[in-house]
């Protein structure tokens, strides 16, 4: 999810009201109409629908149509309309972090290790894998296979790149607080989602590089002489 999409979403929960009507939907096991909301909080119905409808708008609630009564032909009264929470998750993390990343690359791996398989090697290439899905999943990439293009990639999984004039160096970790705490383990499967990632976009003679450095992802790549 992008910044934008992201804070905008969460942003419209900075009212009282609307954060009150979203807890209380999420709280309900059925979707939720605007009369019942109305009685629950003690609001008018007017506000109800006006916050409801822009909590939907936003992508935190999700609509249908339903009738009540359930009854169903003529004379059954018109459908409600009904909220319930969305399924869709929404995060902001400033600096950007991937911690739902790892935890895909690390089941990955330890689901090879349960087959037979290296640790070690697992990680690697679930890593990799991993990194060349990203890249194939990229559509328009400005730049194309080249430094500026997997650059374009890597910002938008939170990396904040800095192109030079053979490298790019990566001024934030989307994985910092475990780096911190297991830095072998999650700075080498940085390295080699990072190389995926690369290969993945066919960048020729690019190179992923282990170069930790304070206030920075411990990842640089560079290209090969």
């Amino acid at each position: 999810m992008d910044l934008d999409t992201g804070a905008a979403a969460i942003g419209v929960l900075a009212d009282p009201t609307r954060r009150s009507l979203y807890a209380y939907v999420a709280g309900r096991a059925a979707a939720v109409g605007r009369d019942e909301a109305a009685t629950a909080l003690g609001l008018a119905k007017h506000t109800v629908s006006f916050h409801l409808d822009r909590l939907a708008d936003e992508g935190l609630l999700e609509v249908e149509f339903r009738r009540l009564s359930g009854r169903s032909g003529p004379g059954a009264g018109r459908p409600s309309k009904l909220y319930r929470r969305a399924r869709r998750e929404f995060a902001v993390t400033l600096p950007p972090r991937r911690y739902d990343l790892v935890g895909d690359i690390l089941a990955a791996a330890v689901g090879r290790t349960g087959a037979g398989a290296d640790l070690d090697t697992a990680l690697a290439d679930c890593a990799h894998e991993e990194g060349r899905s990203v890249a194939g999943a990229a559509v328009g990439v400005p730049g194309g296979p080249g430094l500026e293009g997997l650059a374009a990639v890597l910002a938008g999984q939170g990396y904040e790149p800095v192109v030079e004039a053979t490298a790019v160096a990566l001024a934030n970790c989307p994985f910092d607080a475990l780096a911190r705490k297991h830095t072998a383990l999650v700075c080498g499967l940085n390295r080699s989602f990072v190389q995926g990632v690369a290969d993945g976009l066919g960048c020729a003679g690019v190179t992923a590089h282990l170069e930790p450095g304070s206030g920075r992802c411990c990842v640089k790549v560079r290209c090969r002489d």
